[in-house]
């Protein structure tokens, strides 16, 4: 090899060095993130998630892709939470409450008729956000912004006059509130999450279940079942979510497109539940649906369980729990 073949080789082997590093440091500047959601794309926490997506990527010129899997088509419900904890995923959107066996403050939301309006929603999440922050934190978790869902109203095939006419009934629970309240009524519980629900309906596996117009819209629920009882209950939320680790590991400009994004989303999806509630039953009325208000006797049945439920939570709760029912009640 000639003194000029050496030189051409060792500049050729310069540039392409080069052009990978240049090639690894875009790779590294373009992260791409995934998000795992257990509700249809169509519904409006998974539609949320989707714009918040869209932010970001805007925000950061493409520096971050954040995926949006809905319809638990990445993580089941109950594994999204520990998939961000152990970095399988960077983020994930869940249902709070049902993970009220770690601490009783994931399940404060679901403390029956303590808050049962949007308006009185904002409030306890304003009461309790700190707390549910902490508890996050300590696992290795950086809460972005929690969304509502509606009201939660009763689903099931008969007339239901009193809880009496509920005994019996294979009931779909899906957290400690619900389960416990269907132990308390003399029902079936079943747990199933939204994901699972259509199916459990179409093979009898459940007959009855609590929760919002909005998933019983998803589930298609008159395909099965016959009436609406809109007892408001409660006013669940779901949490969006980031590993903090992840979330650490980004620059500042990225790490305030994401909280900007959040904020946003945040206000953005409390004000799609609360103007799509209404829509909701209304749907599930055009579909032939019986919806109606609770008869006083139901509605002192669901009262005094709720009782037995909101003592329950609060002995889990201690003292921790009652300064922040306190507070949201001073409000």
């Amino acid at each position: 090899m000639t003194r000029n073949d050496l030189i051409k080789g060792l500049l050729a082997a310069g540039v392409a060095t080069g052009a990978l590093a240049l090639a690894t440091t875009g790779a590294l500047a373009q992260a791409k993130w995934n998000l795992p959601a257990a509700y249809p794309a169509d519904n409006p926490h998974s539609e949320n998630l989707a714009i918040f997506a869209k932010d970001v990527e805007a925000a950061t010129s493409g520096k971050l892709s954040i995926t949006v899997h809905a319809g638990a088509s990445l993580f089941k419900a109950p594994e999204i939470k520990r998939a961000v904890q152990t970095g399988q995923a960077q983020m994930g959107e869940v249902l709070m409450s049902i993970h009220e066996n770690e601490d009783p403050i994931y399940g404060i939301d679901v403390v029956p008729f303590l808050a049962a309006s949007f308006a009185e929603s904002k409030k306890l999440y304003a009461a309790s956000k700190p707390a549910v922050e902490k508890k996050l934190d300590s696992q290795g978790i950086k809460l972005l912004f929690m969304v509502p869902w509606a009201p939660q109203g009763v689903y099931t095939k008969k007339d239901v006059n009193t809880v009496e006419d509920m005994k019996g009934l294979k009931w779909r629970s899906y957290n400690v509130g619900t389960t416990r309240l269907g132990e308390l009524l003399g029902m079936q519980s079943v747990t199933i999450q939204a994901a699972e629900l259509p199916q459990a309906l179409a093979t009898g596996v459940v007959n009855s279940f609590m929760s919002s117009g909005g998933t019983g819209y998803d589930s298609k629920v008159w395909e099965s079942l016959t009436h609406f009882y809109d007892t408001k209950a409660w006013i669940p939320k779901n949490a969006t979510f980031v590993n903090k680790a992840a979330f650490a590991a980004l620059d500042k400009p990225t790490q305030d497109a994401i909280l900007k994004a959040s904020a946003d989303a945040e206000a953005r999806g409390w004000k799609m539940w609360e103007e799509k509630a209404g829509w909701y039953l209304d749907q599930l009325k055009a579909k032939g649906m019986k919806v109606q208000q609770p008869s006083p006797e139901l509605a002192a049945g669901f009262k005094k369980a709720g009782e037995t439920l909101t003592a329950d939570w609060l002995k889990k709760a201690g003292t921790d729990g009652q300064a922040i029912v306190d507070a949201y009640k001073k409000m």
